[in-house]
């Protein structure tokens, strides 16, 4: 795929086939009709040049597939009658990816399968992409997306935002899934850089879309408030040559005071109703990093008891690893060691290269070196494989003593 018509695909592929759904009612059809599009494009566009309104071209040029594909059967003919009565009078308030976010997030289809399907649809990510994001083998991803749509299709779900009754049972289903699609964009599984800003953008985007659905929902505005605060370092976390940058080496001038500032005040708000949840304790973390005019000043006991709260409420072995970083900055390297010994985060980069750092700053070398390989063996795209290489390289420098 050439260049500019990738850029389209990443930008535009989630709200094309969000239309395409709502227009005919078929999963399978819309996924087909945009992937014969793109397609096209690449045959179509002068030199790859895409024209003055590429989606619309997509989406046009998708339509007419589906259409044709659409007058040779049928069966789909009527199906796509009958998508036409899906809607109900709350529909026109959001659009079509909110829709198939919800869709997607039924409480038919189990949990792992809501995940997947969504970020397949929404996000436009691969089969590789979504396995590396949700640490599950392919074989296994492919299945679950297989699965999931068929489950759709057999029993009818329908495509719309369901009512306000229904809400509460799909809202963690749907939070999961915003997540996930901001944090492939913000640490990308696979490619030439570390960030997609696209995913990134349309996560925050939906997260606003569903804060002014349930606007009372502190977990929404947690969610909201956490993409932010991450999305405000996003200038900061790559050089001018696309190297990663590490938190404590940032230059923290360049955050983008503006999402800060929104950030910090939606945590603000979460404080005051008193009710937490996962995301809110983890924007509560971001807006303590971001609280800190320097590394150095960071308050790293609040961070510790902040993590202390999200373990109690939602344990997980990631929430285990981002914790012992905190501890470690407080008690030393070996004691973050101790806390990580044991996480079944075998198949994870970051588990290794954080193991990796903790054991180059307690001065076990070689064992820094054996986890530094496994770590960018694992990693996915290529500014963190760079970095954590000259991590690598630099321990083989005779009589170098790192600081962390």
């Amino acid at each position: 795929m050439s260049r500019p018509v990738e850029r389209v695909f990443r930008e535009e592929y989630g709200r094309a086939v969000a239309v395409l759904v709502r227009s005919f009612g078929d999963i399978d059809l819309a996924e087909e009709a945009v992937q014969e599009a793109f397609a096209a494009a690449l045959q179509s566009w002068p030199d790859g040049r895409p024209p003055p309104s590429p989606a619309g071209w997509i989406i046009t040029t998708a339509r007419n597939h589906a259409i044709d594909r659409l007058r040779r059967d049928a069966k789909r003919a009527q199906k796509h009658a009958e998508a036409e009565l899906i809607y109900d009078v709350r529909q026109g308030e959001f659009d079509d990816r909110l829709r198939l976010i919800f869709t997607c997030c039924h409480p038919a289809l189990a949990r792992h399968a809501q995940v997947a399907l969504t970020l397949r649809l929404l996000g436009g990510l691969s089969t590789p992409e979504i396995a590396r994001a949700l640490l599950v083998p392919e074989p296994t991803l492919a299945q679950r997306i297989v699965r999931a749509k068929s489950k759709i299709r057999d029993a009818g779900i329908p495509y719309r935002v369901p009512r306000d009754a229904d809400l509460p049972e799909r809202l963690s289903s749907v939070l999961a899934v915003v997540y996930l699609i901001f944090n492939e964009g913000y640490s990308a599984s696979s490619g030439p850089g570390l960030v997609r800003d696209d995913l990134c953008a349309e996560a925050i985007r939906l997260g606003r879309l569903l804060r002014r659905l349930m606007p009372d929902e502190p977990e929404v505005t947690g969610l909201l408030a956490l993409m932010l605060l991450a999305a405000a370092r996003r200038p900061a976390r790559v050089d001018e040559h696309g190297a990663l940058v590490p938190l404590p080496e940032q230059d923290r001038g360049l955050w983008d005071r503006a999402l800060v500032d929104e950030g910090h005040r939606l945590v603000r708000d979460c404080l005051r109703r008193n009710r937490p949840g996962p995301y809110q304790i983890q924007a509560a973390i971001n807006a303590v990093h971001t609280d800190a005019p320097r590394a150095r000043d960071t308050d790293w006991v609040q961070i510790v008891r902040l993590y202390d709260q999200l373990m109690a409420i939602a344990p997980a072995p990631v929430v285990e690893l981002n914790r012992a970083v905190a501890v470690a900055e407080l008690d030393g390297p070996d004691a973050g060691l101790r806390l990580i010994e044991g996480l079944s985060l075998q198949r994870y980069h970051v588990f290794h290269a954080v193991r990796a750092d903790l054991l180059r700053r307690a001065g076990r070398a070689a064992e820094a070196r054996a986890a530094y390989a496994t770590a960018v063996e694992l990693a996915g795209n290529e500014p963190e494989r760079s970095f954590l290489s000259s991590r690598l390289s630099h321990l083989d420098v005779p009589s170098e003593k790192l600081e962390g």
